[in-house]
């Protein structure tokens, strides 16, 4: 990318948190972008802003519902205006060099995948399209001759260390966790857990469901899935180490005994800029780190009893087939359950695995197949978190 030539940009789920950070990344270089479409939720209001500051070709709202007041806000811009899940596909599909997977969920996957087949280069901050659709997604990355540049801040930190190209020399890579809310609280005091306490996370501004999951561990879980399939390594090669402080997001070592670490203050705009620019580099506003101020950097290895959501991950992983895909789906409506005070903050991780147990890993050679274990994994965990509330 040079200045002379603009990339052009498509951002799939631009209202949510990653959204809205790429967002303000790609305004502050108009020059180097040009915006393809942004793709939103339902949020009309927020998406409409976004596309005229940023001048986008399209806008496109997955609910319909939203349609009328998206296509009011934009009427007399020139800014094309659609909205369903087929046109958040057809969004995905438009030339472009460079797009933002962050549509969070199950629901992202279609769009994701329409954007791989495209053959350019996907940041990936919607782990959903490696956990549940890992096969299907890197099938389609090996044929289209995609790029796929992960967004989370410990893969990018991997990406990063990874960079000289010996992926071969790898004994094991290390993703960090911050330990969430709750890294020191008891079983006891977990099980008392609010919503409201659970969504305070020590170090990163995150969406809801990204932040229980950081706070129950099955966030790292789900991230061990990811990175054993994007780095292409055995669960056992993957380590998990809690380190409260979020300064170091990932190391490599390898076979002469090196470990090369990626090092940052927790910002998510740090790695969105990383893959926006990639191979080159992007000038944020992001508070640079200074060691001296931190002081110390400390590592723990995770509690398996405290945070069984972990294990289950690890479970899934070993597993293969469908098993990832059962273990997403049962934990977000698990989650979604949890925060509208239906079940207990323990009760999460329960249900996610009682529905592993019981669906154990079936075949997920394609899309459909997919789809239709998410769908039959949330109907039972639906049913059984209906059964556990009418106990």
């Amino acid at each position: 990318m040079t200045e002379q030539t603009p990339r052009w940009v498509t951002v799939l789920g631009s209202t949510g948190s990653v959204g809205t950070q790429t967002i303000d990344l790609l305004a502050a270089e108009p020059e180097r972008f040009r915006i393809r479409a942004l793709v939103a939720g339902r949020n009309a209001q927020r998406l409409a802003e976004q596309a005229v500051a940023l001048r986008a070709e399209r806008a496109v709202v997955c609910d319909p519902a939203a349609y009328a007041d998206l296509k009011r806000r934009l009427s007399g811009t020139g800014i094309l205006v659609a909205a369903g899940t087929e046109a958040v596909a057809e969004a995905a599909a438009l030339e472009a060099d460079w797009t933002m997977a962050a549509i969070t969920g199950a629901a992202g996957l279609a769009a994701t995948l329409a954007a791989i087949r495209r053959g350019a280069c996907v940041a990936l901050a919607n782990k959903e399209a490696l956990v549940c659709a890992g096969e299907v997604m890197l099938r389609a990355v090996r044929e289209a001759g995609a790029q796929l540049l992960p967004v989370d801040s410990e893969h990018n930190a991997i990406f990063q260390s990874l960079a000289d190209g010996n992926h071969g020399a790898v004994e094991r890579i290390v993703l960090t966790a911050s330990g969430g809310p709750f890294r020191t609280a008891s079983r006891e005091e977990m099980a008392r857990a609010t919503p409201e306490a659970a969504l305070k996370h020590p170090t990163w501004s995150m969406g809801a469901k990204i932040s229980i999951d950081s706070a129950t561990m099955m966030n790292k879980g789900l991230e061990v899935i990811e990175a054993a399939r994007l780095f292409g390594l055995a669960e056992t090669q993957i380590e998990v180490l809690v380190h409260p402080q979020s300064v170091v997001h990932g190391m490599v070592q390898y076979a002469d005994g090196s470990v090369l670490a990626q090092l940052g203050s927790p910002d998510m705009r740090i790695p969105i800029a990383h893959t926006l620019a990639w191979p080159g580099r992007l000038r944020t506003g992001s508070r640079r780190l200074d060691l001296t101020e931190v002081a110390r950097l400390e590592f723990f290895p995770p509690d398996a009893e405290r945070f069984p959501a972990l294990r289950l991950a690890r479970d899934a992983l070993r597993a293969g087939g469908g098993a990832p895909t059962i273990l997403s789906a049962a934990n977000e409506v698990a989650v979604e359950a949890f925060l509208h005070r239906r079940i207990g903050f323990l009760d999460i991780a329960a249900t996610a695995g009682a529905v592993l147990d019981a669906m154990g890993a079936p075949e997920a050679d394609s899309l459909d197949q997919v789809m239709a274990l998410d769908h039959e994994a949330r109907r039972r965990a639906q049913e059984a978190i209906a059964t556990a509330c009418a106990a």
